[in-house]
């Protein structure tokens, strides 16, 4: 059966709502946030695809994630987060959308990491309001929060899950949590100095101070934002694109306590790609989380 969309306006952010067709009136909710990629949009296959393929294990037939006790609202952007800054209908400027970090370019990694940020804060911005759209009469009751996305849109998970405590569950999917690592080797690939005009003293000082990589992801008190949270890692090992390289030291240090979950597939012979093994794991982690098995 297929599912179903609401398109709301919420604050000026276009943002659809799936719903499965056997989702019930009266059980509680998970959100779901959905962040597609650079150059994508909220209506692209990957986006459709995932939605689908998340709602087939959560609503299918029992495959060992346990039986599910809430019901799930997938959430896509169409004109903000999800077709961010300088993408979609924002489009500003086709020339800094399209170009990388270069000679003629010095804005990229400040553009690219602008667009993460202020992905995560319209995040928490559809926490506080998106319930007031759907459930204007209080019908129901949104009592959990995740965020998944690809690439671009990973590297906004990361930021999102270390910004936003409401955010209990988060799969990054070929996306990046340390900035610094992955620009640099996108500099050094362009010979790019990391130095002003492409990095200034500010930019570099903000990242230092507010990075995931940067806050104490290692700490086993609450000084540790991913602290008690669920986070599925899903990457490429041949990925040229966002290397997992950039990520792994980060990720094998991540500690969530005994409270969360820290689950990690590295493809083997797999480049910067959502293939349909990663789409199957996403699904899995989510049904898991809808039956309480890993909250």
């Amino acid at each position: 059966m297929e599912s179903t969309k609401q398109t709301l306006l919420v604050g000026g952010l276009l943002v659809d709502v799936y719903s499965h067709p056997t989702s019930s009136s009266t059980d509680p909710i998970h959100a779901l946030f959905f962040l597609h990629g650079r150059f994508g949009s909220a209506q692209d296959s990957n986006v459709v695809n995932t939605i689908k393929a998340i709602f087939d294990e959560s609503y299918g037939p029992g495959s060992g994630g346990g039986e599910r006790k809430k019901d799930l609202i997938p959430v896509a952007f169409v004109s903000h987060t999800s077709s961010p800054v300088n993408h979609g209908s924002r489009l500003v400027d086709q020339k800094r959308k399209s170009e990388g970090l270069a000679k003629n370019n010095h804005q990229h990694a400040v553009d690219m990491y602008t667009i993460q940020t202020g992905t995560a804060e319209d995040v928490s911005f559809l926490i506080d309001h998106l319930p007031s759209f759907l459930y204007p009469s209080g019908e129901r009751t949104i009592v959990g929060w995740g965020i998944c996305g690809v690439s671009l849109g990973g590297n906004s998970t990361w930021i999102a899950l270390s910004r936003e405590p409401r955010l209990t569950l988060g799969i990054p999917i070929i996306g990046c949590p340390d900035y610094t690592k992955l620009i640099s080797q996108r500099a050094q690939s362009s010979s790019i100095p990391i130095s002003p005009p492409y990095f200034s003293t500010s930019f570099k000082t903000y990242i230092e101070t507010h990075d995931p990589a940067q806050l104490a992801y290692r700490a086993r008190d609450a000084s540790n934002p991913f602290l008690g949270k669920k986070v599925l890692v899903l990457s490429g090992k041949e990925d040229k694109i966002v290397p997992w390289v950039a990520s792994a030291e980060f990720v094998d240090g991540l500690e969530v306590g005994e409270g969360g979950v820290k689950r990690v597939v590295v493809e083997e012979g797999v480049g910067h790609e959502f293939t349909s093994g990663m789409r199957r794991e996403a699904g899995l982690f989510v049904r898991e989380w809808l039956s309480g098995a890993v909250l």
